[in-house]
């Protein structure tokens, strides 16, 4: 590959990663407006899937990362902080962070087999991840508290409330969401980048 080709393909990378992040930004503090259950959606999941897909490990690494400095500082983890302030941080940033590397790393094993099935792969993959760390980060820093709040709603059993009651509905809605439309614009923009060139 020449020189030239490289470094227009590191900056077509550096430029989606940019305006991903910028889309992150936007959807996480867009999704904080919209609730099902406890917690607000995560939108976010969607450019960092296609982040996986345009741009690699890193870049979907990177936006994950971003993804949780916004959740702190937008106040998304707010009922967190008061019990455990490192922990809700480890929680978020790594929740984040994770998610994003395991569906660039996903993508990257499996595009060879197929674009599209690595893509939904992935898809799948980022909110298990991301909703698998937060409920480690449950039982490792808040369970306590998280104890009470369950028995308060009428739980018996603390797990049947962090799976139903913390992240059942939003995790559904996420994956979902995620499963249909991060295929369809990656898809989008692979006709779109063929057309142009």
């Amino acid at each position: 590959m020449s020189n030239k080709k490289i470094d227009r393909n590191k900056t077509v990378k550096l430029t989606t990663a940019g305006i991903l992040t910028a889309i992150v930004v936007v959807f996480q503090l867009i999704g904080a407006s919209i609730k099902l259950g406890t917690f607000s959606v995560s939108l976010v999941l969607i450019p960092i899937v296609i982040g996986a897909a345009l741009g690699g490990k890193y870049v979907s690494t990177w936006l994950g990362f971003i993804f949780g400095v916004v959740v702190l500082l937008s106040g998304d983890a707010a009922a967190f902080l008061p019990i455990s302030p490192i922990g809700t941080v480890i929680t978020v940033i790594v929740k984040g962070a994770l998610a994003g590397f395991v569906g660039g790393i996903a993508f990257e094993l499996l595009k060879k087999i197929n674009t599209y099935f690595a893509v939904v792969v992935s898809a799948i993959l980022v909110p298990i991840t991301n909703t698998g760390v937060f409920l480690i980060g449950c039982r490792l820093f808040f369970f306590d508290t998280i104890k009470e709040w369950g028995t308060g709603l009428g739980f018996e059993n603390t797990l049947t409330y962090m799976v139903v009651g913390l992240v059942g509905m939003n995790f559904i809605f996420e994956l979902a969401i995620n499963i249909i439309l991060s295929p369809s614009v990656v898809g989008a923009v692979n006709v779109l980048s063929k057309k142009r060139n």
